[in-house]
């Protein structure tokens, strides 16, 4: 039997949640800038599955890399882990 590789897990927050079954999550680093040293925003975006269509805007996420389930959609929804208030 082989052995699955790890797959990647992002925290986020919902931007966008207009979709069917689908959410917008976005993902903010704080990167030190090279040269200047100075700490810049850096925003990834993510579209991810949501089954039970339950993610509103402001909710923090958890998602996982899974198999392509369209064009763009290539993570789902693992659990929400803060409402928004």
């Amino acid at each position: 039997m082989e052995k699955r590789n790890l797959r990647k897990e992002r925290v986020g927050v919902v931007t966008s949640n207009k979709m069917e079954k689908s959410v917008v999550v976005s993902e903010v680093k704080r990167v030190k800038h090279p040269m200047y040293g100075k700490f810049v925003l850096k925003t990834k975006k993510y579209v991810a599955h949501d089954e039970k269509n339950d993610c509103n805007i402001g909710d923090t996420v958890k998602i996982m890399e899974t198999r392509p389930l369209s064009k763009t959609k290539c993570w789902r929804l693992v659990e929400i882990i803060e409402r928004a208030k």
